[in-house]
């Protein structure tokens, strides 16, 4: 099979799709890999590494892509890439299907199968594809980075001839992959850490990374859904958490935000009064800014500062710390490969419990 990698094109991002070490693995088992020339320069892997993993290195787009059974990308590939390979084609990449719809209807007529990683199913079978997870692991360790740049004091505590500098407090709100990242590189570098969740059942590996965890009249088994995210709360208990996020922000120094429902807008969980009645130099990270912000104030890739709090909505962080977000994202990948490809060649059935949710344009199976 012919597997093909471009350049990314989207604004910011310095990821590849697959990093030399997996483009080598792919092809001891006996693929073609194609790469376009300098697409791995952004995350540090030079065109010299991929050439020594077996892998041909070509310029111009079309030579890449000509022949090409699967087309592998970080974010969505251009659409003229589209009109670039042959009919029958497989492309997998992160397709932002929400606000894609010409795209992808323009992909199935000429025969491309269109392949979502951010739809992989939160299952054990699928964990080591889930890229969300491996990306969302980077974001919150950089959340907590970005956040100390700007904060006004530091995080850990110190012994000085000047006197002791006390630690700084920092409030994890929401406890998934990026969440408990983030309290795990927060208490690394020394600050007291606490953390909120609506999800009781994560009460455990908050405190098992050494955070408190906080307790709300809202955390609730009911507020656990599919695959284990949090589910859309109704009135009151979503009052009952603003109540319990506010008592806990006056003395917070440093809040990082990570709450999201899948397919639906990011809840607002820090209101305008809210962040008035932080610190004065005090920093909000919302991850959530790209689904609507879990803060009222955040806005994309903006630092906005209200009443002296700082508050960042930072836009694709996974793609700042590129070298490593690209290793996970391929070894995802590659997972994904060797599960899809069977006998040279893609098996798509509409019923694959992996495959089958993943799939948002559907056209012939690619040949070999």
């Amino acid at each position: 099979m012919r597997i093909a990698v471009l350049r990314e094109t989207a604004p910011h991002e310095h990821r590849v799709a697959l990093v030399p070490l997996t483009v080598g693995r792919l092809v001891k088992a006996g693929h073609e890999l194609v790469v376009q020339s300098g697409a791995g320069e952004g995350s540090f892997f030079p065109d010299a590494d991929y050439a020594a993993t077996g892998a041909t290195v070509l310029s111009e787009p079309g030579a890449v892509l000509a022949g090409t059974g699967i087309l592998v990308s970080v974010q969505r590939p251009p659409a003229e890439a589209l009109q670039l390979l042959p009919s029958g084609a497989l492309v997998i990449g992160q397709m932002q299907p929400a606000s894609a719809a010409d795209y992808l209807a323009a992909a199935a007529p000429r025969g491309l199968t269109v392949l979502a990683m951010e739809l992989v199913p939160r299952t054990t079978r699928a964990q080591a594809m889930d890229v969300l997870s491996s990306q969302a692991t980077v974001a919150g360790y950089a959340a907590v980075l970005l956040g100390a740049s700007r904060l006004s004091r530091l995080l850990p505590m110190l012994t000085t001839a000047a006197g002791t500098i006390p630690p700084a407090k920092v409030f994890v709100v929401g406890a998934g992959v990026a969440g408990l990242q983030a309290i795990a590189s927060a208490r690394r570098l020394g600050a007291v850490v606490s953390a909120f969740d609506v999800r009781p059942a994560v009460r455990e590996e908050v405190q098992s990374l050494g955070a408190t965890f906080i307790e709300a009249a809202a955390a609730t088994a009911a507020a656990e859904g599919e695959g284990g995210y949090a589910k859309q709360l109704g009135e009151e208990q979503q009052r009952n958490v603003l109540l319990a996020i506010g008592k806990h922000l006056p003395e917070m120094d440093l809040v990082i935000t990570t709450a999201q429902i899948p397919g639906k807008a990011a809840p607002r969980l820090i209101t305008e009064a809210m962040v008035a009645t932080m610190k004065p130099g005090s920093v909000i990270v919302d991850l959530a800014v790209e689904s609507g912000g879990n803060c009222a104030l955040s806005r994309p890739d903006q630092a906005v500062v209200s009443q002296r709090v700082t508050i960042l909505g930072p836009v694709n962080l996974p793609a700042t710390i590129p070298q490593h977000a690209s290793l996970m994202y391929s070894r995802n990948l590659q997972n994904l490969l060797e599960y899809l490809i069977k006998d040279g060649r893609p098996s798509l059935a509409s019923d694959d419990p992996i495959t089958g949710p993943m799939t948002v344009a559907r056209g012939a199976p690619a040949t070999p």
